[in-house]
């Protein structure tokens, strides 16, 4: 590549971050354009070209991408040495680039307009509204996990594979759509991530992919909770973004779903939401409520608590502060606490459709 031309995608960078500024405060010319015009015809391309492979081409290009980066720092250290300006010029010309195709093919849905304006409903709540669900999903969590087990002290046990949790996801979707046509999702490329013990250790649940557009989900995710996590993937797919969201998306997704281990996943994440927020600003309540869970429920918070301590390390603080501030720069102030942020949406969505 020429310099001039290695010069001009170096500069491109900053008109790049302007547009994007700009777009950030147009959120309707986001929506319009990109997220229901150019965004659905990329995405189901990709889906469709890397859907039917059974492994994440996504993650084989990432490992791909990190070798042959390991090896050019190597072969060209000398190089890098005597011509540290060139070799910064390059590190720019490869950030270009990696910015324009994150917003083309996926980033851009950062800026579209809230998604509580697809359902009309307000996302703004107070603590009693947080606490009047929080009892409602209580019945509903205990009334599910005792149908499912005949015990209110057992917890649920989903007796299917992580495949068929997929099947039963998409399906999930396509009766969705019925009633919400913005959640359409067509060609499948839902997959269990390859590196799903390195995603424990960072604390993740589950990705997609930005350049393959493959919605990644941690494998070792425990069973009762893998439903409403996929049905948040998928919900990246269909173009949101904001993990607050997505959050609500799965959540919807899956208690919606005709298959009761589902509403079970999807009653039992919302309610330990709800148990979250209450928690930070009222303690007592908190205990208060919780001693009303089923047995059965409990010990599936505590399936759940265990398999994150298992996986307890002193750099899992580090990724998540590096993803905090990913999300901060992408139109999420509150970074990773943005993802409790999808108790406003279910007050605002139970109000308008009550449980």
């Amino acid at each position: 590549m020429k310099n001039r031309l290695r010069n001009g995608i170096a500069l491109s960078l900053l008109p790049q971050i302007l547009l994007v500024a700009w777009l950030g405060g147009n959120p309707e010319v986001v929506e319009t354009y990109y997220s229901n015009g150019i965004y659905p015809v990329i995405s189901q391309f990709f889906r469709i070209l890397f859907g039917w492979v059974p492994f994440s081409v996504g993650e084989v290009m990432y490992v791909l991408l990190i070798v042959l980066g390991i090896r050019y720092l190597y072969v060209n250290r000398l190089k890098i040495r005597k011509f540290p300006f060139q070799f910064l010029r390059n590190v720019v010309v490869v950030l270009s680039v990696f910015y324009f195709t994150f917003n083309l093919v996926w980033g851009l849905n950062y800026y579209r307009q809230p998604i509580a304006e697809n359902f009309a409903i307000r996302d703004s709540v107070q603590t009693s509204e947080v606490i009047d669900l929080a009892e409602r999903l209580i019945v509903k969590t205990n009334q599910l996990q005792f149908e499912l087990t005949s015990d209110s002290t057992k917890r649920v046990q989903v007796p299917y594979s992580r495949n068929e949790i997929f099947d039963k996801t998409v399906d999930g979707y396509k009766q969705l759509q019925k009633q919400l046509p913005f959640l359409k999702y067509s060609h499948r490329s839902l997959k269990k991530s390859m590196f799903s013990t390195l995603a424990s250790y960072m604390g993740i649940g589950g990705y997609l992919n930005p350049f393959t557009n493959e919605a990644q989900v941690n494998a070792l995710t425990p069973e009762f909770r893998f439903p409403v996590v996929s049905g948040h993937e998928v919900g990246h797919q269909v173009g949101y973004s904001k993990e607050n969201e997505t959050n609500f998306i799965g959540y919807l997704v899956t208690m919606k779903n005709e298959d009761h281990y589902f509403q079970y996943s999807a009653s039992a994440y919302a309610l330990s939401h709800c148990l979250s927020a209450i928690r930070r600003s009222d303690k007592e309540k908190f205990d208060e409520l919780y001693a009303k869970v089923n047995v059965g429920v409990q010990e599936n918070y505590r399936e759940l608590y265990e398999h994150n301590l298992e996986f307890v390390n002193p750099f899992e603080p580090i990724f998540k502060s590096i993803f905090s501030t990913f999300l901060k720069a992408n139109q999420q102030k509150d970074g990773i606490k943005s993802y409790g942020k999808i108790v406003e949406l279910m007050v605002g969505y139970h109000e308008k459709y009550p449980l």
